[in-house]
């Protein structure tokens, strides 16, 4: 018997990493800057997450939200004037959620000097139908020796994400039922 005989969905075919691997380029401006005068870190963190939704999209042919973002990474501050590259592309995928990786680099707009990276991030997408339900992605087909120890990196973190929450999960089980007044006390503790 068939997967479908049992009510279970066909396996999608994989699709290679390069099938939706891509970069998003763009120049920083002064309205990207923060009080320090370089380029602030929300704006960066957009930049990613543009570039790995497009990825996310292009994987798994249809919507993908943002799950979580985890690592991110900012290296070197980026300036005005720099021309920014964010590459992108899909790590791991499980039944509907891919692990993208994304690398940031920059170089300055009017010199020919290579390109330094700047930050770096993981972010985990979720496909979604027209009613936000999960819906499968095809598995990722790495390709290269690299992408093949990003896939087992992303296991990896996969596996620590959700150790993370359910023993997160376990703590707050265990705690007594909070006062109204916790909130304020938690904060002033640090």
């Amino acid at each position: 018997m068939t997967n479908q005989a049992h009510g279970a969905e066909p396996e999608l075919p994989g699709k290679p990493t390069s099938a939706s691997r891509t970069t998003l380029s763009h120049i920083m401006t002064g309205s990207d800057t923060n009080l320090l005068g370089t380029v602030h870190g929300g704006v960066i963190m957009k930049l990613v997450d543009d570039a790995a939704g497009a990825v996310a999209g292009r994987h798994s042919e249809g919507p993908a939200v943002t799950a979580s973002m985890d690592e991110m990474a900012f290296l070197e501050p980026v300036r005005v004037g720099d021309l920014v590259h964010v590459k992108a592309q899909v790590n791991w995928t499980g039944r509907s959620s891919m692990e993208i990786g994304v690398r940031v680099l920059a170089e300055r707009w009017n010199e020919s000097t290579p390109a330094t990276q700047v930050g770096s991030a993981y972010l985990v997408f979720a496909a979604v139908d027209a009613d936000g339900k999960p819906r499968p992605v095809p598995p990722v087909i790495p390709e290269t020796e690299r992408d093949k120890r990003r896939y087992q990196e992303a296991e990896i973190r996969r596996t620590h994400r959700l150790a993370r929450r359910r023993a997160i999960k376990e703590l707050r089980a265990r705690r007594v039922a909070p006062r109204v007044d916790d909130d304020t006390e938690d904060a002033g503790r640090g």
